[in-house]
């Protein structure tokens, strides 16, 4: 893989509609699979009170936050319902060889 990519784990590991948490130095992010089998990653804590998304629920392309429920649409990162007003950061990812891949900035 080119410079900036991090691998994250094997596809498996994350289960369909489902969500992991994965640090890599100064950067939490959560990491999706979505129901129709595509990988997506955002910032890990919610943009109301700095919450993991990982302990979330995840509703097809929507991540819920376990503290107050706002939610996010974990393909755009857009704040699709209050208290979350801010929109989480995105990454872009990459399925090679059974691995998936983060690119980190």
């Amino acid at each position: 893989m080119s410079q900036g990519w991090i691998e994250v784990c094997e596809v498996g590991e994350i289960d369909e509609e489902d969500v992991i948490r994965f640090d890599h130095g100064a950067v939490s992010l959560a990491v999706y699979r979505s129901d129709k089998d595509k990988y997506y990653a955002t910032d890990g804590f919610c943009t109301h009170e700095r919450v993991h998304l990982s302990d979330g629920l995840v509703m097809g392309s929507v991540i819920e936050c376990p503290k107050h429920n706002g939610r996010f649409d974990y393909t755009t990162g857009a704040a699709k319902k209050t208290p979350a007003c801010e929109a989480l950061k995105t990454y872009p990812v990459q399925i090679e060889a059974g691995k998936v891949y983060v690119q980190i900035d």
